[in-house]
């Protein structure tokens, strides 16, 4: 059993697996999530700051939720994160389009299956040097 201290409040809880957080906190985070996601829909244009103060949130916490592509923004949002690659604006995510496509390449090419070797010598139909010969 592995118990530890919940990094928002401190109490002590069975921590399993992902983030050190107490399952009242997990809810809490949920309760705020749901919120903001209903207040950037009622207010589509609206910045970053304007949520963060009307939804008492951080914005590290909302970054957070638009890194792990929880929340998702449109191309005209004023609300943005950058690219952890070229440091482009992008609306959701960890990385854009660009950088995707080029890391997707990077990985195929070095699962890619290696080639078979080439035979030196490959004997033709039609070729006489390489048959046994008797006198």
């Amino acid at each position: 059993m592995n118990v530890t201290n919940c990094r928002k409040c401190g109490r002590l809880f069975n921590h399993i697996s992902g983030p050190c957080v107490c399952p009242a906190c997990k809810e809490r985070a949920e309760k705020k999530f749901q919120e903001v996601k209903e207040y950037i829909r009622a207010h589509t244009n609206c910045p970053m700051a304007e949520v963060c103060e009307e939804c008492d949130v951080e914005p590290k916490q909302i970054q957070q939720w638009i890194r792990e592509e929880r929340l998702q923004f449109a191309e005209d949002s004023p609300i943005k994160v950058t690219c952890e690659n070229c440091g482009a604006s992008i609306g959701s995510g960890r990385f854009c389009a660009k950088c995707k496509n080029e890391m997707a390449k990077t990985f195929s090419g070095a699962i890619r299956k290696p080639e078979a070797p080439k035979k030196e010598h490959e004997v033709k139909p039609g070729d006489n040097k390489n048959k046994m010969r008797f006198l």
